[in-house]
């Protein structure tokens, strides 16, 4: 296949598996540039915590949509989705490859798939969390069950109860019903990563207590005075959320370090359980050999 007609290439998978090694990689073959479809790597300085790459293991490839936000941002994955999708058709323009890497499911089939975005309305939804602050979210709860008894089943967390019903008053239509198929609104390759869940589990706890060695402390005191309480997304991350309790005085510093270790392992499941339910992905493993040549191969 030439170059010219590839598709775009995505590096899928759970955290700690390797993706932007292997993608810097593909890149480098195929003459490509990374754009990046890590949730939390958009924001700047939350760089040890995210296992950012610095420039200089980059590979001397392009990256894409990194340090694109603030911490007190809130990420959209519409926004992501049209602004990804500008990068593959400059990166085309140029000549090279889109190779997208990240383990944010649903950032990656934004990108990739054929998706109807819900609305949003900041005010609506700030009414309802009123009005849960206020009663409880017992009759929020009821009301969405009678709106959509779907997403209502799904026992979503209070947050996205509250998003689900905040669609239904804006569009009149359940959240539920915005579910896409799983088509592509290009040509894509999805290349995924993941091994034994043992010998995953002990990588990542050595991964945190790599992180912990690097000053993940000090980088979340660092973006503490920058407002990092403010921002809700970038708050609540596994590792900031763990060592703000540290910092704190909540909790001592290897119980923030094993909570960490605990709450990736349970990340790194859902990633898995949301990239196995997607039969286009390609799983290699990445400690097998001949890693490169198994996804080229793939890729044709």
């Amino acid at each position: 296949m030439a170059t010219s007609n590839l598709p775009v290439i995505a590096i899928v998978g759970p955290t700690g598996t390797g993706k932007s090694d292997l993608a810097i990689a593909v890149a480098q073959e195929l003459g490509g540039e990374i754009v990046n479809s890590d949730a939390l790597q958009f924001y700047r300085g939350m760089d040890i915590g995210t296992a950012k790459l610095p420039v200089n293991e980059r590979g001397g490839i392009e990256h894409h949509l990194l340090d694109t936000m603030g911490i007190t941002e809130e990420a959209s994955v519409a926004a992501f989705q049209a602004e990804a999708r500008d990068h593959f058709a400059q990166i085309r323009a140029r000549g090279k490859v889109p190779v997208m890497v990240g383990g944010s499911g649903l950032y990656v089939r934004a990108a990739l798939d054929v998706i109807d975005f819900p609305p949003t309305d900041p005010d609506v939804r700030k009414r309802l969390e009123a009005e849960v602050e206020a009663q409880g979210d017992g009759p929020l709860r009821r009301r969405l069950a009678e709106v959509d008894p779907v997403s209502a089943a799904r026992n979503l967390d209070l947050r996205r109860a509250i998003r689900a019903l905040e669609v239904h008053e804006i569009s009149g239509r359940a959240f539920s019903s915005f579910m896409p198929q799983r088509e592509y609104a290009a040509p894509a390759i999805q290349i995924g990563l993941n091994y034994d869940r043992q010998a995953l589990h002990e990588a990542l706890e050595t991964r945190v207590h790599k992180m912990d060695a690097m000053g993940l402390a000090a980088e979340v005191e660092g973006l503490l005075g920058q407002g990092l309480r403010d921002g809700k997304t970038a708050s609540r991350a596994i590792g900031y959320q763990q060592y703000i309790d540290f910092l704190d005085g909540q909790i001592t510093r290897d119980e923030a370090i094993d909570q960490t270790v605990i709450a990736t392992r349970k990340f790194a499941r859902r990633q898995i359980t949301w990239f196995n339910a997607d039969e286009r992905v390609n799983w290699l493993n990445p400690l097998e050999p001949g890693l490169l040549e198994k996804t080229l191969q793939i890729i044709g």
